[in-house]
Formats: C-alpha cells, sequence, structure tokens
C-alpha cells in the first residue's frame, strides 16, 4: 500500500481517539466504544498493509536473486 494509505489509516486512527476521548468527556460509553472501534479497525487495516508490504518486497527479493 502507498503513502496515501497510511495517512489515511493514522487519520482515522486519530479520529478514533478523539472520538473516544469525547465520549470519556461526556460520559457517553456508546461513543466511547465507538471511537476504541475506530480505532481497532484503523489498526487491522494497517496491519493488513504491513503485510501486504512484506510479502511485496520478499517477492521482489525473490526476483531479483533469481535474475542475478
Amino acid at each position: 500500500m502507498g503513502v496515501g494509505d497510511d495517512i489515511k489509516n493514522t487519520a482515522e486512527k486519530l479520529a478514533g481517539k478523539a472520538k473516544e476521548g469525547v465520549g470519556k468527556l461526556t460520559d457517553n460509553e456508546k461513543l466511547e466504544a465507538e471511537g476504541r472501534a475506530d480505532q481497532v479497525k484503523a489498526a487491522a487495516k494497517q496491519a493488513g498493509a504491513d503485510v501486504k508490504d512484506a510479502a511485496k518486497k520478499a517477492g521482489d527479493n525473490v526476483r531479483d536473486a533469481f535474475d542475478k
């Protein structure tokens, strides 16, 4: 994944953190839970992107080794 996706995931995580904070301040458990869920969702997307990037890099390394 690209830098744009990394930025999008980070923004989503920060928005979730903000939502959780507002939920805590207003004693709104539902909003707090939604914020935590948003953070988990963003972290999962980022983890998937990291795995995809690592697999691509490994594949490139194997291809480069055969090209030599």
